[in-house]
């Protein structure tokens, strides 16, 4: 009917005019997601050994072919490596074609060093080394002829130590100041053979030969020995810090009271001193004690 074929043709009307469903597209796969994060990532390692291996080779630089062996793939991926990292400035390409470090790599070396401060990165490890040792440990730099005391984490359950921030004690009868001497050059040792041996206790050694003697000890055992040679019932383990340029800037130690500290003990404790001064040396930037930035050691 008339009216039937009217009904019908307001609701073909109706239906005409709703939107149309918007078509979106549809996510990506987890695993696909999953992929495109391992691939970036393997390329951004990839890229950090290029800049690792140019650090061994600094002075001539490595080929394309060079770095392609180094990491173990094609020359069109190393290139295509290289191109964001040479964009930057953190690789040089020079006139024979061979790549070094460039500018860019200066400017974060001189950032990171700026942001370096010996307190802030030492103090985790003077309290781990504190909590492992159960005894009261200490941090010094060098200032002349002299170890100044900067940060002191202390074992409350033990004697309390008389050392205080900001003390100053010789280089040759303390431990810190003979791991120092140990690990710089001859020429701070004979610095402080210019001058009388004072004794501090009737145990210090006021000898030159025989300091020179002790040094050559430290040195080939890596950590120092005060066997109450700065006070009368202190027995104190130390060793050297080191930063970026190998030089020794500084010492940690574990100290305790001697009848707290027989020489077993002292044997266990040396090697933990010498761990501790390594992690601190390496965030100070020392390559001999393990920094490596592609991690490496990790």
């Amino acid at each position: 009917t008339a009216r039937a074929a009217a009904a019908q043709g307001a609701a073909s009307a109706e239906q005409a005019g709703r939107a149309a469903p918007v078509s979106r597209p549809a996510s990506p796969a987890p695993q696909a997601t999953a992929d495109s994060a391992r691939n970036s990532s393997q390329s951004l390692r990839r890229a950090l050994t290029i800049l690792d291996a140019l650090r061994h080779d600094a002075a001539r630089g490595l080929s394309l072919v060079e770095l392609a062996d180094v990491l173990g793939t094609h020359k069109s991926t190393v290139s295509r490596l290289l191109a964001p990292l040479v964009e930057v400035h953190l690789v040089r390409r020079t006139p024979t074609g061979r790549f070094v470090l460039g500018a860019g790599t200066l400017r974060l070396g001189q950032a990171y060093l700026e942001g370096l401060d010996l307190r802030t990165v030492a103090e985790p490890h003077l309290a781990d080394l504190m909590r492992a040792s159960g005894a009261t440990c200490h941090l010094v730099v060098r200032d002349g002829l002299d170890v100044v005391y900067i940060d002191k984490q202390e074992n409350t359950a033990v004697v309390r130590m008389a050392s205080r921030i900001g003390h100053r004690m010789p280089l040759y009868c303390t431990g810190v100041g003979k791991a120092i001497l140990a690990a710089s050059d001859v020429d701070l040792l004979e610095s402080v053979l210019a001058h009388p041996l004072s004794a501090v206790t009737a145990r210090t050694l006021t000898d030159p030969d025989a300091l020179r003697a002790e040094l050559r000890t430290v040195a080939q055992r890596g950590y120092a020995i005060d066997d109450r040679e700065n006070e009368t019932e202190v027995r104190c383990v130390a060793a050297a810090v080191v930063d970026h340029t190998e030089t020794a800037i500084g010492a940690l130690s574990v100290s305790a009271l001697a009848s707290h500290m027989p020489p077993a003990r002292v044997r266990e404790l040396g090697p933990l001193v010498v761990q501790a001064a390594r992690a601190v040396s390496a965030g100070m930037g020392s390559v001999r004690c393990g920094y490596e930035p592609t991690g490496r050691n990790a």
